[in-house]
Order: C-alpha cells, then structure tokens, then sequence
C-alpha cells in the first residue's frame, strides 16, 4: 500500500461479548470503515441460562478496565440475553458499571434496542432470534415493559445460535413479520443478520433492527458520530 494510502484512525470501541459468540465482531468489522477499530474482549460462558448471565455480569468491570487501556472512546457489553434476562433496569446497570469502572461511556445492547426501537417511533414489533422458549418469554416482558408490545414472536429454541445461515434467519423474520408491526427486530448478537437487513427492508417495507446494529448504532451516537452505515439498515438514515 502506498504510504499517501494508509488511513489514520479515527475512533477506536471497545467491545465485550460471550466466549462462544463468532458473529458480533464479525458484523461489526464489516460494516465500519476502515478507519474505525473494534477491540473486544471475551467473557467465559457455556450454557444460556440465568446462572451463567448473572456471573457474566460480573465480571463487566474487570473486562472494560482491560479495554480502557487501549483507550477506546466507548464499550458495549454485547450479550443482549445478559441485558434483559433480569428484567428491566439491568441493562442500565451494567452500562452504568462500565462507566464507573473506566470512566468511558458504556452501553448494554438490551438497552440499545429499546433505544433503537423509541428513536424510530416503534410500539409494535415482530421479534425473531434463535432462542429457547423460556428466554423468549424473558425477552417479550422486557420490552413490554417499556410499552413495546410483541405482535408476534418465533424462536427456534436452540443455543447453536451461530449455526444458521443469513438466508435461514431471512426466513424466520420474514415468517414472524405482521401487516400490523411497525418493525422486525431480530434478537441476539450470535445470530448472523447483516447481510439480510436491506433485503427485509426492501421486501417488508418496513425498518428491520438487529441486537448487533442497533449496539453499534448506540455506540456511535453515544461518542456523537451520526454516519450512516451501508448495510446496516434505515437505523442509521433515520435514528
């Protein structure tokens, strides 16, 4: 490469995720321009279940510390489940935490989502993830309980959440998707949908969130970067 080539950057996040999750890195270092870096770290799990999520909790401080000394602008805790599973107020704590510990501004991707949602004026939404029942029904009293009602939901009740392919989650959210649903909201940052959202967009006339975007998006807008993103969906455009 050129050295007149070489491209400076600009921001750098921070990111905190499952042990087991190969999707949200991914989605997020496609989608960025080169001159935004994402550094993640990792925390240890090995089942969905509420035990697991409320040591992952944690065990946040520990890991934005570790983060803060790259001196990242901004870090997501971007396990969604580990945001909402405890109900609502939870997410904020944990955001909270990662604050208090660095003094960086901290984001949980459960709360993102309802930021995402509120922001696009959405009270009614069809939900699609991978879940189990039992966490599905956690995730529907969460966001009922910020006056988003669930039309409609579909889960296929694994935790091989990484194991579908972007055109089977296009299906599953094309499936649960009502006339009477002001968006789709695809749920868990293991759960490969960037390469689907503009295609929903375009097919159900209607905006299509997923936990990654809507993370990233509140990152973004948290350290007062308003860009668009290509394939991220109308979020970006419109939030």
């Amino acid at each position: 490469m050129h050295l007149m080539q070489m491209i400076h950057w600009e921001r750098k996040l921070g990111l905190i995720v499952p042990s087991w999750n190969t999707v949200n890195e991914y989605e997020f270092q496609r989608v960025l321009p080169d001159s935004i870096s994402t550094h993640s770290m990792r925390i240890k799990i090995t089942a969905d279940n509420e035990e697991n999520f409320a040591w992952m909790a944690t065990q946040v401080p520990a890991a934005s510390q570790l983060l803060a000394q790259a001196k990242v602008e901004v870090i997501c805790y971007g396990c969604l489940a580990g945001g909402f599973v405890k109900g609502p107020g939870h997410d904020r704590e944990i955001a909270d935490a990662i604050t208090e510990a660095t003094g960086i501004p901290g984001v949980a991707a459960a709360a993102a989502v309802v930021d995402a949602l509120r922001t696009l004026g959405v009270k009614r939404v069809s939900v699609a993830s991978p879940y189990e029942p039992w966490l599905n029904e956690k995730l529907t009293t969460y966001l009922n309980a910020f006056g988003i009602e669930v039309v409609a939901m579909k889960g296929l009740g694994t935790q091989a959440h990484a194991s579908f392919t972007p055109q089977e989650n296009a299906e599953l959210a094309s499936d649960v998707d009502r006339p009477d649903s002001q968006a789709v909201f695809i749920s868990c940052s293991n759960f490969r949908t960037l390469e689907i959202i503009d295609l929903l967009e375009n097919k159900l006339r209607k905006p299509v969130l997923t936990s990654n975007m809507c993370s990233l998006w509140k990152m973004l807008r948290l350290i007062g970067d308003r860009r668009s993103l290509p394939c991220a969906g109308r979020l970006f455009v419109e939030g």
